[in-house]
């Protein structure tokens, strides 16, 4: 079904999704628009290649329709993130004559972006967006797109601190924080959802919560302690990164049992383990630290908690990459963030 939006221009621009498909394309008149879609929709429903064509490209939103449709072509697919990203660059910069979008007002949108809120790395990603669908304009379609004022802009709003990379978190959780949420969230009976034992389970294994929510009983290997993750997040590779991980038990959380303990609670081992959306997890882990209050502390952390555990449990980094699928090994210094105490555990082991 198509879309019409009237721009700050003046133009219309059309947007179809339609069997998997995603076009858009900008005109003056909102019935050039109508023609178009409808012909478009058309193509579609034929199976016909629905793209953009190159040699009216003349504004943003046309790069930004080509890049979308020259994928799509090729059967490589959108995640969520680089979806929204751009959607909307396409609603904030789609209205600009491509030789518009030069070194100040890429500035002056930075400038803009960080005043909304965004970070650094969130400005980052956007130019990189920008910077992708340019240089895929001039290689693919030798359309004009230059980069070199996306390259300069960069440069100027990195020297102004508002592109460069994101601080990174070190907040762990203590034990005390931890046997309180827990116990809180299993001693509501208002919660339907098991939220106390995937805290646990994010700890035991350093899962991410989209993980956990999606892992089936029939990728749980009881006799071996294994768990097959199907389609890890991995930043090369949208699919087919699937992991085999063990199931441990050296946090202070044993994940095989809580497997079991779920399959007992549900009654129910076939489809996923944790059958709830991953998003109301987030939510009810939130309220309960808000209830509790428990500052500044996310559920992403517990991957970070888990991860370290790892560490001080004495693994090496290779050993706990096996674990948490992580592919550079320089991310996980991120993670050795050991507690001194933990140290006279060691020396105690390390003695007999």
């Amino acid at each position: 079904m198509a879309t019409f939006s009237r721009l700050k221009s003046g133009s219309w621009r059309a947007q179809i999704r339609r069997k998997g498909k995603y076009v858009n394309e900008t005109f003056r008149r909102r019935k050039d628009a109508e023609e178009w879609a409808l012909d478009i929709e058309r193509r579609i429903d034929r199976q016909e290649p629905a793209t953009t064509r190159s040699r009216d490209a003349k504004l943003v939103g046309d790069l930004i329709a080509l890049h979308r449709a020259d994928l799509e072509e090729v059967g490589k697919k959108f995640g969520r993130s680089k979806d929204a990203s751009l959607n909307f660059l396409d609603e904030r910069l789609g209205h600009l004559r491509i030789g518009e979008l030069d070194r100040e007002r890429l500035i002056k949108f930075g400038k803009e972006r960080a005043a909304e809120g965004a970070g650094p790395v969130t400005v980052g990603m956007d130019l990189g967006y920008i910077k992708t669908i340019f240089s895929h304009a001039a290689a693919v379609h030798g359309i004009s797109a230059p980069v070199e004022p996306i390259n300069l802009a960069r440069i100027a709003l990195g020297r102004l601190g508002l592109v460069g990379k994101g601080n990174e978190r070190d907040r762990r959780p203590t034990q005390d924080e931890l046997d309180r949420i827990i116990a809180s969230l299993e001693a509501n009976e208002r919660q339907q959802i098991p939220v106390g034992r995937i805290v646990r389970f994010a700890v035991a294994t350093a899962m991410r919560q989209d993980e956990i929510v999606r892992v089936e009983w029939k990728d749980f290997d009881v006799e071996s302690r294994m768990l097959l993750i199907r389609d890890r997040k991995d930043p090369r590779r949208k699919t087919g990164n699937n992991q085999k991980i063990p199931l441990l038990d050296v946090s202070g959380y044993d994940a095989c049992k809580i497997i079991e303990e779920q399959g007992r609670y549900s009654n129910i081992r076939e489809g996923r383990i944790f059958p709830y959306n991953g998003r109301s997890v987030g939510t009810a882990f939130r309220r309960q630290c808000k209830d509790l209050k428990i500052d500044d502390l996310h559920f992403h952390d517990l991957r970070h908690e888990g991860t370290s555990r790892l560490f001080e449990a004495g693994f090496s980094i290779e050993q706990v990459a096996l674990v948490t699928g992580h592919k550079d090994w320089k991310m996980l210094r991120r993670y050795t963030h050991l507690k001194p105490e933990t140290l006279h555990t060691h020396r105690t082991e390390s003695a007999a």
